[in-house]
């Protein structure tokens, strides 16, 4: 490592420590060899790289197939201290007709060899389909499933629902009864409300922008780094659209995690590190 690279190294381990991760959806992407990782980086260091340059990733591919444990091991070991995955849980589990019988298909993918993450596991994220609509007695048994821990660590769990008839103070009101984070995005094709429910923040930005160099303009990301460290502190922004009214009593210190996912794809880790520059 160079002398001039110490400083952002120190940085960024202490970010590691922090309660805000941010970070990338993967992190085998093509054009990426063109603007992040450097010319020549072998395709098999690339986690290894990015894992260094931001905090968190949320893994994908899990959401098509579940890998393996030795799979999981590799990753965990090519990651610094500190670094943190969010994993899509797979498609089959919040795809199947019935929630209430996920139940074997859920605990096949968490006990199939999540524990292999150790410390470097963050949230789960359940996506559900713009197909399906709120349904509370199904919901509420598939939240009912959800495990709770692993090899006695604590499980999180973020629900990303992509039909409006979720925007209802009953579903929150099973999301806060679970402790689960309800989603936030961005996006101009999903509902999005930012009703803080479980015990952390779960934010997916999706309007990254090839003409901004760092993917969102710079007053954007000002703005999300307040946002975020407000969360942080317990607080709640007061400018993001919520489903229901804030509540005034400050809550308790919570963790944080946003990720840069889709649209200019390309321009989605720059967009990382300048949220990381900002909250540093």
């Amino acid at each position: 490592m160079k002398k001039t690279d110490a400083p952002i190294a120190d940085a960024l381990a202490a970010l590691r420590g922090a309660r805000i991760k941010t970070g990338i959806g993967g992190w085998n992407f093509p054009p990426w060899r063109d603007n992040f990782y450097p010319k020549g980086l072998p395709q098999r260091r690339e986690l290894e790289f990015a894992s260094r340059h931001l905090t968190a990733i949320e893994i994908n591919s899990t959401f098509y197939r579940a890998q393996t444990p030795k799979v999981y091991a590799k990753w965990r070991e090519e990651t610094p201290e500190g670094f943190v995955f969010s994993l899509k849980a797979p498609r089959q589990v919040s795809e199947v007709r019935k929630l209430a019988s996920a139940g074997s298909l859920m605990r096949g993918f968490v006990f199939g060899g999540l524990a292999e993450f150790g410390d470097r596991l963050g949230p789960i994220l359940w996506q559900f389909p713009p197909s399906r609509a709120y349904d509370r007695d199904d919901f509420a048994a598939f939240l009912d499933l959800l495990p709770r821990e692993l090899n006695g660590r604590a499980l999180r769990h973020a629900l990303e629902v992509r039909n409006k008839s979720f925007v209802c103070a009953e579903f929150l009101a099973l999301a806060v009864e679970h402790r689960c984070a309800c989603v936030f995005t961005d996006s101009l094709d999903h509902p999005n409300f930012a009703d803080v429910t479980g015990e952390f923040v779960y934010a997916r930005l999706m309007r990254s922008r090839e003409s901004e160099r760092d993917g969102y303009p710079a007053k954007e990301l000002d703005a999300w780094a307040e946002r975020a460290m407000q969360w942080a502190q317990g607080d709640e922004p007061g400018d993001l659209p919520r489903a229901l009214p804030a509540e005034r009593k400050r809550s308790t210190p919570r963790d944080v995690f946003i990720y840069f996912i889709s649209a200019a794809k390309a321009r989605n880790p720059a967009a990382a590190m300048a949220l990381q520059r900002r909250i540093a």
